[in-house]
């Protein structure tokens, strides 16, 4: 892997020769660094920022990022100051970015998704969402036209006094009538995307709270849906309800119907988790969900995913840091960082390739 003007990473070039890398040391060296540039290669998106800007070097006007991948393919995206992003697979500029998810699926487990649970509705619409490209890369153009249209739909409400009713109702009904259709393939995929997770994470949580917890994932779309799943009702339904909040949204100056309000409910016994869970079920429950994404993904991929945990241990207790490493256990490739290598028990640290502070910074600024 080379990475050139990323983060702190002016150069540097790592060959990793074990399923496992531990990279080891103090904060602030770039150990989380190394792993969102493997996030990025694997999903075009990072956890930790949203503009690419933040990811260049102060002193580059780009950052590139490379890897070549055990079964040969050659990925390579470049971020830049101005004029976008390149990607490239095998040597080929792609047309589309989405192009080159899929040779390096990867599943981000990071202290902040102990937010998951107790955070905005947002941040677990943004989890799903990562799941739902894992599986369908083409997921990312529909959140990017819903986005665009739901920013068009904000500007329009603040021009449409200028133009005639006859005009007004004209643009609203088109944009009623894209939103509908977007919205609706968004739904479907989230629902569809939550209903297969939710047996695998009820089975990790009740693994994990030794039987004393029952997990319930509860999809509360942001429109109102049929039970049917057909694509044509659920659209006509949206339009529709889209046509009817219109003086509400005029009023209040946001749409209130659509993917953008999806709420994700954890459930506890019958409780919601966010409200009544205690911090070691939050956090148990988040362990839950990352495994049930793990296996969800190996089950429907055919091979498993690669495992990133961000400096994840030094938030679980020493019980919870066991439960997590004893599941990921040695049928997946992971790239862990942490301060400490104590907390790997023996078997972990002999499997593993381990980086450590001095190591680091020999990989960077190669020349």
């Amino acid at each position: 892997m080379t990475l050139r003007g990323f983060r702190n990473q002016t150069n540097l070039q790592l060959e990793l020769t074990h399923p496992r890398l531990l990279v080891i040391g103090s904060n602030g060296i770039g150990k989380s660094n190394l792993l969102e540039a493997v996030e990025l290669l694997g999903t075009l998106r990072s956890h930790r920022c949203s503009q690419d800007r933040d990811l260049i070097q102060w002193s580059a006007s780009q950052a590139t990022l490379r890897a070549e991948l055990r079964e040969g393919d050659r990925l390579e995206l470049e971020l830049r100051r101005s004029g976008g992003r390149q990607a490239r697979r095998n040597g080929k500029l792609l047309n589309r970015q989405m192009d080159l998810i899929g040779p390096l699926r990867c599943i981000g487990f990071s202290a902040l998704d102990l937010d998951l649970v107790r955070g905005e509705p947002a941040l677990r619409r943004q989890w799903l969402d990562r799941v739902v490209l894992q599986l369908e890369p083409i997921y990312a153009d529909l959140i990017s036209r819903f986005s665009r249209l739901l920013r068009q739909r904000s500007q329009l409400w603040k021009r449409i006094a200028t133009v005639s009713n006859q005009e007004r109702a004209g643009l609203l009904d088109a944009f009623d009538l894209q939103m509908a259709l977007v919205s609706t393939r968004i739904h479907r995929r989230r629902q569809r995307a939550l209903h297969r997770l939710e047996p695998l994470a009820r089975q990790w949580q009740e693994h994990l709270s030794q039987g004393t917890e029952k997990l319930e994932l509860r999809y509360r779309p942001g429109s109102t849906l049929e039970a049917d799943e057909a694509e044509e009702p659920w659209r006509l339904a949206i339009e529709e309800q889209l046509k009817q909040q219109r003086p509400e949204e005029e009023r209040l100056g946001s749409c209130r119907v659509g993917p953008h309000r999806d709420e994700i409910e954890l459930m506890l016994s019958g409780s919601p988790a966010r409200r009544f869970g205690s911090a070691g079920q939050q956090r148990t429950l988040v362990l839950a969900l990352k495994l049930a994404e793990l296996e969800l993904l190996t089950q429907l991929c055919g091979e498993p995913p690669l495992l990133l945990l961000d400096d994840v241990l030094a938030e679980l207790d020493p019980t919870r840091q066991q439960l997590l490493l004893e599941a990921v256990g040695t049928s997946h490739q992971c790239l862990v960082s942490a301060t400490h290598l104590e907390a790997f028990d023996g078997g972990w640290r002999q499997e593993a390739q381990i980086l450590n502070e001095s190591d680091l910074n020999n990989a960077l600024n190669v020349r």
